[in-house]
This record gives structure tokens, C-alpha cells and sequence, in this order.
């Protein structure tokens, strides 16, 4: 098991100033994740708008990610493309600029069946020197679910170092984690799905990659630490606390569904003055109005503002 990537990962969000990366306002992001105590920064990934990113802001986001980590704490990079071939270029292109593992989803768009998908992984892998893991995000692949049994099997052949488990499917979590402890834990297993991660450590994650943890980042490594000395009743009361802050998400109505979460984040990171604005990328619009109000207040109400 690849233990470097254990622990609280969060997802970084990539902040934005007149529809160009703001490397300022990021940097001040990675300042404060690695003073909570975070163990990796995950760049690249849906809370970092990924899709909307050009291959230079992508770049960007990246090699900024690299120089200000600075080796304090690992960096791993989604690699996200249509087909094996573009995603082995981005994979590539980021091993350059000096992370420490790349984060892939199966093709999307692109059709293709189990034994596509495996062989998809194996040709990212062995175009790497760095380790791959594998990023299970069903509602950003047109449902698509990865195969417990294929990660596994994947993990086993050292193709895959872990999994991203963003698909909301706690039964089918649990399965996974099952399964990779009877093959001898080739994988390391993170949980995306914040509001649960108590539970998740509990059944036996590896970690977390909290979208959240951008807003409230040091309570989830608090989380990690009172999990890993078995304090279950104090793990459970600091992710009730997170999920209370949560709420900022549900605030918003009638906008889509990166409008409302990762806007809801920026929008009270901008609050706090960790990024200069909560500004989206385009098209996607910022929070403003009652939107935002509603949004704030939750944050008032919780001192995170």
C-alpha cells in the first residue's frame, strides 16, 4: 500500500480572477491546507473545475501546486480526458512538472466496456514512473461505476496504487474495501463523500479528498487523528460539525450543481479571505444575491466567517 497517500487529501479549488488562474489566491489555498495539517493536496479534480481548465491552465494550476508545496506534502494531479491516448498526454505532462502520483478516471464519451477500461489504466500506468490511482466519479462519467473486482485485480498487478471513490455508493465502498483487504491491501481506498467520512475510516478508508475540507480543512485532519487513536465518539462529533457546515451547499436554488457546491465554497473562502473572489469558470457564474446571502449567513452562523 502506497501510504504517502493516506490521510486528509483535499481537493483543491482552483481560484480565478477575470477568467484566469489567480496563483496568489491559490497559493494562500495551499498555505492554509498544509498549516491545518493535511497530508496531500489533490489538484485537478471536479472541486478544482477540472473540465473547464485549458491544457495550460491546467499547467498552471499544477506547476504553481508543485512549487508551493514545496515537498511539504505530496501532490497528485487529475489526469482527465475523453480517451487512454489524451489522458496519457495530461498524465504525462504533469509527471513533468513534478507530482507524485496522477489521478485518472475511466474514458468517458469514448464507450467502452471492463476489459477497455482495464486496459485504459494498464496504458496510463505504464506510460508513468509515478504512481496511478484510479478516480471512481460515476456522476461525471454518465453514471459509469468502476468494477470492484477490476480495481482489485488492478491494485494486485501493481497497475493502480488506489482509488478516489467519489460515487456516493457507501455499500459498494464498503464491498471495495472489503475486497482489497483479502487481496492484501494493494490499494490504498479514499473516500470523496465528506459528509460520511467518519463512517468510511470506521469500515476501513484509507483517508479522505473532502471538497469541503477547502472551507474547514483542520476539523478533518482532527477527524483523521481521533479515527486513527480509535475515538470514534469524537470522530463522529466533528463530522457532525462538518456536515452542519455543509449546509452552505443546499443553499443555493435553480443553478447547476458546480454553481452551488465548489460556488458555495469560494464563495465563503472568499469570506474569509483565503481567495480574492468566488468567481467561476466561465460559463459557469459566480454566487451573487440571495444566493450568496444565504450561503454567508450558514457560514456566520457555524463562526466560519
Amino acid at each position: 500500500m502506497h501510504t504517502r497517500f493516506t490521510g486528509v487529501i483535499p481537493p483543491v479549488i482552483t481560484p480565478f480572477r477575470h477568467g484566469e488562474v489567480d496563483l496568489a489566491s491559490l497559493d494562500r489555498v495551499i498555505d492554509l491546507l498544509i498549516s491545518s495539517g493535511v497530508h496531500g493536496l489533490f489538484v485537478g479534480g471536479s472541486s478544482g473545475e477540472v473540465a473547464y481548465l485549458t491544457d495550460s491552465q491546467r499547467d498552471t494550476v499544477i506547476a504553481a501546486a508543485v512549487e508551493r508545496a514545496a515537498g511539504r506534502v505530496p501532490v497528485l494531479a487529475g489526469a482527465i480526458d475523453t480517451t487512454s491516448r489524451r489522458v496519457i498526454e495530461q498524465a504525462k505532462r504533469a509527471e513533468a512538472l513534478g507530482v507524485d502520483a496522477v489521478v485518472a478516471t475511466c474514458p468517458f464519451y469514448a464507450i467502452n466496456d471492463a476489459a477497455e477500461i482495464a486496459d485504459h489504466f494498464r496504458a496510463i500506468a505504464q506510460a508513468l514512473a509515478v504512481p496511478l490511482l484510479a478516480y471512481d466519479v460515476p456522476v461525471r462519467l454518465n453514471g459509469r461505476k468502476l468494477e470492484r473486482d477490476m480495481l482489485v485485480r488492478l491494485g494486485s498487478e501493481g497497475v493502480l496504487a488506489g482509488v478516489k471513490d467519489s460515487s456516493g455508493d457507501d455499500v459498494a465502498f464498503r464491498r471495495l474495501v472489503t475486497a482489497n483487504a483479502a487481496a492484501g491491501h494493494p490499494l490504498v481506498v479514499l473516500t470523496g463523500h465528506e459528509c460520511v467520512v467518519d463512517g468510511m475510516l470506521l469500515l476501513g478508508a484509507d483517508g479522505c479528498v473532502p471538497g469541503y475540507g477547502n472551507v474547514e480543512p483542520r476539523p478533518y485532519v482532527e477527524m483523521w487523528g481521533a479515527a486513527c487513536a480509535g475515538r470514534w465518539d469524537e470522530a463522529r462529533r466533528i463530522q457532525d460539525q462538518l456536515c452542519a457546515g455543509f449546509e452552505i451547499v443546499y443553499a443555493p436554488r435553480g443553478r447547476s450543481a458546480d454553481a452551488t457546491g465548489i460556488g458555495a465554497f469560494k464563495t465563503v473562502m472568499a469570506a474569509q479571505g483565503t481567495i480574492d473572489t468566488n468567481e467561476m469558470a466561465f460559463p459557469v457564474s459566480a454566487l451573487e444575491g440571495d444566493a450568496r446571502d444565504g450561503v454567508l449567513a450558514i457560514a456566520r452562523a457555524r463562526g466560519l466567517i
